[in-house]
């Protein structure tokens, strides 16, 4: 039986790609404003996704992540920016990002209704003063019992280390507790190979093993628990 219910935050509950591009828009009008937005994001994009690969592997640092994936996004613009606009474009866009807080379709629906039914608890491997400002404000902190960052357990999903810090946390059961997140390597194969089961959050339709859990919108959740 099911008791406990962790959510990945960024790409599952919290729009990272719409709030992104908004933070983005925002900075680009007051210094850069010859960059078209929608330009630079079909660039950013998978290059930042490449990067938190890179990161969530212990590959590369959090200072390497906040450079490169602006670097790339540039070079690959052919756009001439220098290391000090850079470095101060990454610290506007970590200020700029939680200001935007749009949810996925169904969010608030389905923490209400999973809220009154099983303890929810967050793990994410974002930064953590910024997590918890999206989560603050967009609202949705009342809803969740703990909030386990990377920072905190030392580890990063699929790490089983952070897993077992959340667990503990959260005073849960790996038979009891369930995760739901958007990637398949660091949520779904983190939380199955630590014991526990998972759900896969596929709004792309990415092709996947019909032995894993999914769904498309957040409200399919309910056809689960």
């Amino acid at each position: 039986m099911i008791t406990t219910v962790f959510f990945d935050l960024d790409h599952t509950l919290w729009d990272f790609e719409k709030n992104s591009e908004k933070a983005f828009d925002t900075i680009f009008r007051l210094k850069h404003q010859n960059i078209n937005t929608s330009a630079f994001i079909e660039k950013y994009i998978p290059i930042n996704q490449a990067c938190w690969k890179l990161y969530q592997n212990d590959k590369i640092t959090h200072e390497e992540l906040r450079y490169n994936r602006l670097k790339h996004s540039f070079d690959a613009l052919n756009y001439a920016i220098s290391d000090l606009e850079i470095n101060q474009m990454a610290d506007d866009y970590i200020h700029f990002l939680p200001e935007n807080n749009y949810l996925f379709d169904g969010a608030i629906e389905i923490l209400d209704y999973l809220s009154s039914k099983y303890q929810l608890h967050i793990i994410t491997n974002g930064f953590a003063e910024v997590q918890y400002k999206k989560i603050k404000n967009s609202k949705i902190d009342g809803y969740f019992q703990s909030i386990t960052n990377s920072e905190m357990a030392g580890a990063k999903k699929p790490n089983p280390i952070i897993f077992e810090h959340a667990l503990s946390k959260a005073n849960a059961k790996k038979e009891n507790t369930i995760m739901i997140g958007d990637c398949l390597d660091a949520d779904v194969g983190g939380a199955l190979n630590f014991g526990i089961d998972a759900i896969f959050f596929n709004p792309y339709n990415i092709e996947v093993q019909n032995s894993i859990k999914q769904v498309k919108h957040l409200l399919e959740i309910k056809k689960h628990l």
